[in-house]
């Protein structure tokens, strides 16, 4: 099977290649990290800004038809308390952030290109994150981020693949690289939105993640020479399906289902869990409060910091022909981060009814940064290098499809936040994210033979 990626024709031709990659990987990952940057300070503050500040009486009322939203969310979600409402906007506002990426790279792929996708996407960004500084326009903000992240979110990750042939080893240490720049935003986003959110008002916390959105459009405007040109086929004829490619596209989508599972817990790092934090965790350090919201730059930082351990591993273990392929990292990653909600479910109950040492959601952190590395990166290599070249940014947003249905499932557990016990709460969580690899371990062998790997590459 040939992917676009694999053309050298549609490697881009200016620039020589900067430690080791193409020059335009940089130009990737620094627009990502902005884009990053922009979505996680805004989302560190969302579910903290509905249950503390917005869907408060006298101040819901003023948001420009919220009613009417309210009553077809519980019309399909049953009844709501506030913080079940909140905890349900947010898995749908980030389950639609990640569905409307299949749309965005069918438009890539077929009408507007890549480039040109990502810059419409991102200009939208920038109009939805500034219109949340404003209560009003709440709903308005929320749909313009998500069709900018729908244009912006698989077009730039196929640009990653589209820079190496497909048998190309630093791929997979490309998606690393991209990944980092995606934490690095996601670090440093809590720290500076989520401080003038928390500290000096909810709407200087949302115009912060503004300027970072138009940070990331400038720096991908001023590398669009050194990005891959739009692939093509003969003449103006795009590349079609060919024979074998129908088994590759089911397999990806038996990983949607897997990976789904794993999502389900992931993105409720972002959801009940900044609650949890605020609830039941002791979060004093030497007489100062630690804010909800620099949490979720303790998980950025913990993947920024294992990130080069992991790659150093997985290169040692290269040259010594023991590397694991793709399959087996995604296993262990899914194991990793059933044993982190682990961790908290051990914290809880060791803590009993008092508060919880801030040392079990720093464990915790790190645990599940280390399952992280494991999945993320190398879930989008894998879908990178076994989607066929008809189609490969539609189903790079495939990919996302998974945390899609991840986030409405963790919305839809939230509820659950208030009526279960903590430690239970996290045990399920646990639970679902280890049946993820378990079911990787099962189907290992079909899995590899449909998606055409070889050992070393399963």
């Amino acid at each position: 099977m040939t992917a676009i990626a694999g053309n050298p024709a549609n490697r881009p031709v200016s620039g020589k290649d900067l430690f080791g990659h193409p020059r335009g990987l940089v130009y990737i990952v620094f627009t990502e990290a902005w884009e990053r940057f922009s979505f996680y300070g805004m989302q560190a503050l969302l579910v903290l800004y509905m249950t503390g500040y917005l869907l408060h009486p006298g101040t819901v009322e003023n948001v420009a038809g919220f009613a009417m939203f309210r009553s077809i969310v519980e019309a399909v979600f049953g009844p709501l308390s506030t913080q079940a409402l909140a905890t349900q906007i947010f898995g749908i506002y980030g389950g639609l952030v990640y569905l409307m990426p299949v749309f965005g790279g069918l438009l890539g792929d077929r009408w507007l290109g890549r480039t040109r996708s990502v810059s419409l996407g991102a200009g939208v960004m920038v109009l939805g994150h500034f219109l949340m500084a404003f209560e009003f326009a709440f709903l308005l903000a929320l749909f313009c981020i998500v069709l900018g992240c729908g244009l912006l979110k698989g077009n730039l990750a196929a640009q990653v693949g589209m820079l190496y042939a497909p048998d190309d080893q630093r791929r997979d240490r490309a998606f690393s690289i991209y990944y980092v720049g995606v934490n690095l935003g996601a670090f440093i986003a809590p720290l500076i939105c989520g401080t003038l959110g928390e500290l000096y008002g909810w709407h200087y916390g949302f115009g912060a993640a503004g300027v970072g959105m138009t940070l990331g459009l400038i720096a991908y405007l001023s590398g669009r020479h050194l990005l891959p040109p739009e692939p093509k086929g003969h003449g103006n004829e795009r590349p079609q399906l060919q024979p074998g490619d129908g088994k590759a596209i089911v397999s990806l989508l038996v990983m949607l289902v897997i990976l789904t599972l794993f999502w389900t817990a992931q993105t409720q790092v972002w959801n009940s869990y900044p609650l949890w934090v605020r609830d039941h965790v002791d979060r004093s350090v030497f007489g100062l409060t630690v804010p909800i919201t620099w949490f979720q730059s303790i998980d950025a930082l913990a993947v920024l910091l294992l990130a080069p351990a992991v790659m150093y591993l997985w290169r040692r273990q290269a040259a010594r022909d023991s590397e694991p392929g793709d399959l087996g990292k995604l296993m262990t990653g899914c194991f990793l981060f059933g044993g982190a909600c682990l961790a908290l479910a051990l914290g809880q109950f060791m803590a009993g009814s008092g508060q919880v040492p801030i040392i079990w959601p720093i464990a915790f952190h790190f645990i599940c940064a280390s399952g992280y590395l494991f999945v993320v990166p190398i879930g989008l290599a894998l879908f990178a290098r076994v989607a066929p070249a008809a189609i490969n940014a539609l189903m790079m947003s495939v990919f996302y499809i998974a945390i899609f249905f991840g986030s409405i499932a963790s919305g839809w557990m939230g509820r659950f936040y208030a009526v279960l016990p903590p430690e239970t709460f996290w045990a399920v969580h646990a639970a679902i994210v280890g049946m993820g690899g378990l079911a990787i371990f099962l189907l290992n062998r079909p899995l590899r033979k449909a998606m055409g790997l070889n050992a070393t590459q399963a």
